[in-house]
């Protein structure tokens, strides 16, 4: 069969209200997730076994083995439809997003591979289906296997439509100082402190504004490079700058892609040790 082709779409979370400790361990959330038009690729064809390889910027020290998300969910979906239906497939994976960065690189691969399995041999799988599926393995694939903003709540695998937020199109802009920030620790160190659910008005740029990412503080004490980051990309005058995740890669939305490129070549300039990525909105 012809070669087969997926993109782990960039994830970001335009706003993430952390509010309350559960006894689990894992943390109650309210999130909007946006999604970028860029990522990591992933290719696999027909073969023998399974096997994964990984290259591009980011590979180094990632492990292809059986306990890699990417193999994981194929094995998982040929576990509940038959190894008659799923064969085994030679996977690479062209790693372009940084990793512990706050923008679901793991996560979105997942979701990709779910995708392209999906559409390559289950094709009556819808994506609620997958989603669930696939979101057995971590609180963000479910979001990404759709790659559309969406409100997450629970730990973020209940998800429902935001049509009040039409943001595909806007200009972004992803900036990481190059300094992974390990996402355990940064939701340990919270300090159980609930500021409150996620404003919802009938303005955009009004909800955004009065939302927060309530991971910010410690995973500035973790990489107070974060600070530097945002200070310069509120200096460029978007119309939001904030933090993803659990840091430490941070976005900047744009009116128009000319003003995003102009803030994307003057951090160049500056910083080009940082990596970045210009997108838009899917």
């Amino acid at each position: 069969m012809a070669g087969l082709h997926e993109t782990g779409w960039a994830k970001i979370n335009l706003a993430l209200h952390i509010r309350a400790r559960r006894v689990d361990g894992y943390h109650e959330i309210e999130t909007l997730f946006a999604f970028v038009d860029g990522g990591d690729a992933i290719e696999a064809k027909e073969a023998t076994a399974d096997r994964l390889t990984i290259d591009g910027e980011f590979a180094e020290g990632l492990g292809s083995g059986a306990d890699n998300l990417v193999l994981r969910v194929l094995v998982l979906l040929r576990e509940r439809y038959g190894a008659a239906r799923v064969p085994p497939l030679a996977i690479r994976l062209t790693k372009r997003l940084p990793v512990a960065a706050g923008i679901g690189g793991g996560s979105a691969d997942a979701a990709a591979m779910a995708r392209l399995v999906r559409d390559a041999f289950l094709p009556e799988v819808g994506d609620a289906t997958l989603a669930r599926l696939a979101g057995a393995l971590g609180a963000d694939i479910a979001a990404c296997v759709a790659s559309r903003t969406c409100l997450g709540v629970g730990v973020g695998e209940q998800l429902s439509e935001v049509p009040e937020l039409r943001l595909g199109g806007t200009p972004v802009l992803l900036v990481n100082p190059r300094q992974p920030v390990a996402t355990g620790p940064v939701f340990a160190a919270w300090d159980g402190v609930d500021r409150g659910p996620l404003f919802t008005g009938a303005d955009l740029r009004a909800q955004l504004f009065a939302s927060r990412n309530d991971l910010q503080r410690p995973a500035v004490a973790q990489c107070p490079a974060i600070v530097d980051v945002l200070t310069e990309l509120g200096a460029l005058k978007p119309w939001l700058a904030r933090m993803s995740g659990s840091g430490a890669t941070c976005f900047a939305l744009f009116d128009a892609p000319a003003e995003r490129d102009a803030a994307a070549a003057v951090l160049a300039e500056r910083h080009p040790d940082w990596w970045q990525m210009t997108g838009a909105l899917r």
